[in-house]
């Protein structure tokens, strides 16, 4: 008789808000026996702080250290990860791994899913990627009729940016950072600087927005967003 595997769940848990965190997320979180999280360089744990009401002193937690930096390869630590959470899985234990915005949209848990769901049952359930998010709270409409959206790290090359930008409809740049003058200096030359909306830590307690003409340009965090709305007239 072979041994019954536990389930990997990919939560997504909405962009920073606990009340954003869907009744199926809410679920999960709450009747699993493991919960795995990721944890940044700086030892912050972002997504465990949106759930921390949610979670029991009895389940099994099991922090994911995860660099954020392009510099260091993230393969070993996804690959450590995978591999704890496998031995839960391998026992039977169900293990929910949270994941902030979207499980499939720029989300950590996607390496965990490549990792692990062709071995063990594989569930994702949704969630609000602050990159909707940032439109709703700054009161500006993404995309009408047919409109081309774009999302994109501001990560990228300047002369990718640009062609990407060029291209688009409306678009999201994201990962801003130590990336924002490069940024904004795209936007300058494409005449869209006028049309581009700054966001911080969208729907957080702390979310700031602000003209990105007072940004400066040193203390852009990793959480920031800019957004560049739908020109296309409403009927």
């Amino acid at each position: 008789m072979s041994e019954i595997k536990g389930t990997l769940y990919g939560v997504g848990i909405g962009p920073g808000d606990p009340e954003l965190l869907t009744l199926k997320a809410h679920r999960i979180i709450t009747s699993v026996p493991v919960i795995a999280y990721p944890t940044m360089e700086n030892g912050k744990v972002l997504a465990r702080a949106i759930v921390a009401d949610f979670i029991r002193s009895d389940q099994i937690e099991l922090p994911m250290p995860l660099p954020f930096s392009v510099e260091r390869s993230s393969q070993p630590y996804y690959d450590l990860a995978a591999e704890n959470i496998a031995q839960h899985l391998t026992a039977g234990r169900d293990v929910a791994v949270l994941c902030e915005g979207d499980p499939m949209l720029y989300g950590s848990f996607m390496y965990i899913f490549n990792r692990l769901s062709h071995s063990f049952a594989t569930e994702v359930i949704p969630g609000i990627s602050s990159t909707f998010a940032s439109a709703a709270m700054l009161g500006a409409p993404l995309t009408y009729r047919n409109d081309v959206l774009s999302i994109m790290p501001a990560t990228l090359d300047a002369e990718i940016l640009s062609d990407r930008l060029a291209g688009s409809d409306s678009a999201i740049i994201i990962k801003l950072g130590r990336h924002f003058a490069k940024v904004k200096q795209v936007l300058i030359d494409l005449n869209l600087i006028d049309r581009a909306l700054y966001i911080e830590r969208v729907t957080m307690s702390n979310q700031v927005i602000k003209a990105i003409s007072t940004v400066d340009p040193t203390a852009v965090p990793y959480w920031a967003i800019i957004l560049i709305p739908s020109q296309t007239k409403p009927s």
